[in-house]
C-alpha cells in the first residue's frame, strides 16, 4: 500500500483530475457527487476509457486541504473515490479529512488491493487482468462486473458467491461492446434476477 506524501503538515495525494458532475454508474445513478480520481493503476484493462490515470507524474500531487476547499464549494453530499486504482494508495489520512465536511465517501476499486479508509459505500468492479482479493470482495456493498462475453457471466456468478448479505449485484456492458452483449445480459438477469442491469448514463448524458 502506497502512503501519500507528507510535506511538514500537509498531505498530498497524485491526483489525475478531480469535478463535480453525477454520478453515471451503480446504485447511485443520477445523484450529484463529487469525484476524486487517484492517478496510478497497474490493472491495466484493454478497454479502459481512462488509460491517462495509469502513471503518476511528480506535478499530479495535490494538497488534501485543496480538495477539501473544492468539496466543500461544490456542497455535495457524496465524494467517490476512484481511479486509477485508488486501493494502491492509503486512504485514511484523505477520508477522515473528508469525513470533516459531513460527506458520505464512496470508493470504486477493482478489489486488486485491500481497502482502507473511512468509506460509506465500496463498489468492486473486478477485473480478470488483476485478480480481485476475496477480503475486497468480502467488503462490497455495490459487485459491479463489467460484460465483455458470456465468460464474464459466468465469473460474475463465482464471485457473488463471496459477497456478504445485501450487497448490490449489478452487470454492466463494456461501453464498445454493449449492443452485441445486452441481449446476453438482459437473458441473463430474467433467469437470475438478484441481479441488476448497469448503465453508464455519464456517456449517455456526455458529462464527466
Amino acid at each position: 500500500m502506497i502512503e501519500p506524501q507528507y510535506r511538514g503538515d500537509k498531505v498530498f495525494y497524485p491526483v489525475m483530475e478531480h469535478f463535480y458532475t453525477l454520478q453515471g454508474e451503480g446504485n447511485y445513478t443520477g445523484q450529484a457527487a463529487y469525484f476524486i480520481r487517484l492517478a496510478g493503476c497497474d490493472v491495466g484493462c484493454s478497454w479502459c476509457d481512462v488509460k491517462e490515470s495509469w502513471a503518476v507524474a511528480k506535478d499530479q500531487y495535490i494538497d488534501v486541504d485543496l480538495l477539501l476547499h473544492e468539496v466543500e464549494a461544490s456542497a455535495t453530499k457524496i465524494v467517490v473515490i476512484t481511479g486509477g486504482e485508488p486501493a494502491m494508495y492509503h486512504l485514511g489520512p484523505l477520508t477522515e479529512s473528508l469525513k470533516k465536511l459531513d460527506v458520505k465517501i464512496h470508493i470504486e476499486t477493482s478489489g486488486a488491493y485491500p481497502i482502507s479508509g473511512n468509506l460509506d459505500w465500496i463498489c468492486v468492479s473486478p477485473k480478470r487482468f488483476k485478480t480481485p482479493l476475496l477480503e475486497s470482495i468480502h467488503l462490497a456493498d455495490e459487485l459491479k462486473m463489467i460484460v465483455v462475453n458470456r465468460q464474464d457471466l459466468i465469473w460474475a456468478e463465482e464471485l457473488s458467491l463471496e459477497c456478504k448479505e445485501g450487497c448490490l449485484l449489478l452487470l454492466q456492458p463494456e461501453w464498445d461492446r454493449a449492443e452485441k452483449v445486452y441481449p446476453m445480459i438482459i437473458q441473463f438477469i430474467k433467469e437470475h434476477p438478484i441481479w441488476r442491469l448497469s448503465l453508464q448514463l455519464h456517456k449517455f448524458l456526455n458529462i464527466p
